[in-house]
C-alpha cells in the first residue's frame, strides 16, 4: 500500500497576520510556550511557515518596508511539536532528536521571495560602511530556479531550506541564556569591533515583551507577562539550534538536536529559497514562506 501523503500539523493562511492564524505562531524561546500538536517518532508530517517578519515585507520595488522595519519583531515560528514514540511516551531531558527533511519548498500560491539590504541606522550588517541604504530585491521562483527584476540576466537554482529549527530550552538553560547574554550586553561596545562595524549593533537581544508572541498563551495574563520577561528571543542561535541558517540543512538532510523539556518541543520557521555561506546584509537569504514535511 502506497504510503499516506503527510499530515499537516501546522497550517498557515499567509493573507492573515500572524497573530490571527488558526493555529498559534510563536517568536520566543521557553520551555513553558504550550505544544500546539503531537507527532510520533517515524511519521512523516508538514509544517507550514510564514516569511520571518510575518508579511511585513511587501512584493514590490520600495525598500521602505525594510527601512523601516521593526527589528523587534523577529522570527515567527511554527510550533512547538511535542514528540512522542509509537506508544505515546514523550521525549526526554538528555535524549537526541534526529529530525529528517524528507521535503520543502514554498507555499502554493506565495512562490516569491526578497533578498534586503538593511538600512545603517536600522538593523545595518557587516558591510555598512560600503551599503549604509536599504534595499530590496524580489525574487520569483520557477520550480528551483529563481529570477528577479532587480537584478537582471541572473537565473539560478536554490537550495531550499529553513533558518531556524530547534527544540525548547529547559528553565535552567534559559536562566543560563539570560545570565550570560546580559553579561555581553554590559561589555563596553568599544571593546569590541569587526572592521569598525560591530560595534555599532548590539551584541545581545534580551528578553522584552514588546511585541512577544507565545502561542497559546494568552497576551496580558499574568501567565503571558511571566513568560515574555524571560523568553530568549529567536536571534541568536544557541544549544537547542535555533537560528543556524545552514545552507545545506535541504533536502535529505538531518538535524540532531539535544531535547531540554519533556516532549522536545521542536519549532521551526525562516524559511530561505537560498543562501550563501552565512548572511553578511543579515537579511541575505532569499527568504520566503514555505513548508517543511519531516520524519
Amino acid at each position: 500500500m502506497a504510503p499516506l501523503s503527510p499530515r499537516l500539523v501546522v497550517p498557515v493562511d499567509v493573507k492573515k497576520l500572524p497573530r490571527e492564524q488558526k493555529v498559534p505562531l510563536h517568536n520566543r524561546w521557553h520551555p513553558d510556550i504550550p505544544p500546539v500538536a503531537d507527532v510520533t517518532e517515524g511519521e512523516l508530517f508538514r509544517v507550514e511557515m510564514v516569511d520571518w517578519s510575518g508579511g511585513r515585507v511587501r512584493d514590490d520595488n520600495s525598500a521602505d518596508d525594510l527601512k523601516f522595519m521593526d527589528f523587534t519583531i523577529a522570527h515567527y515560528l511554527s510550533g512547538p511539536l511535542r514528540i512522542v514514540d509509537s506508544e505515546g511516551v514523550p521525549a526526554s531531558p538528555g535524549d537526541l532528536l534526529a529530525v529528517e527533511i524528507c521535503n520543502l519548498g514554498p507555499l502554493p500560491g506565495d512562490e516569491w521571495g526578497y533578498t534586503a539590504i538593511l538600512e545603517r541606522e536600522n538593523g545595518g550588517g557587516f558591510l555598512t560602511d560600503h551599503f549604509p541604504s536599504a534595499r530590496k530585491a524580489i525574487w520569483y521562483f520557477e520550480g528551483i530556479y529563481a529570477c528577479s527584476p532587480q537584478i537582471p540576466g541572473v537565473r539560478f537554482p536554490g537550495l531550499t531550506h529553513p533558518g531556524v529549527v530547534g527544540t525548547a530550552p529547559s528553565l535552567e538553560l534559559l536562566n543560563i541564556w539570560n545570565e550570560r547574554e546580559k553579561s555581553l550586553s554590559e561589555t563596553s561596545l568599544e571593546t569590541i569591533k569587526l572592521c569598525e562595524v560591530l560595534h555599532q549593533r548590539p551584541l545581545a537581544h534580551l528578553p522584552t515583551p514588546e511585541n512577544c508572541l507565545l502561542g497559546k498563551v494568552q497576551e496580558g495574563t499574568a501567565e503571558w507577562h511571566i513568560i515574555a520577561n524571560e523568553a530568549a528571543r529567536t536571534i541568536a542561535g544557541r544549544e537547542n539550534g535555533g537560528n543556524c541558517d545552514i545552507k545545506n540543512l535541504s533536502r535529505g538532510s538531518r538535524i540532531y538536536l539535544p531535547v531540554f523539556v519533556e516532549g522536545a518541543n521542536l519549532s521551526t520557521g525562516d524559511m530561505h529559497f537560498s543562501q550563501g555561506d552565512g548572511e553578511i546584509s543579515l537579511c541575505g537569504a532569499i527568504e520566503m514562506s514555505g513548508f517543511l514535511e519531516l520524519k
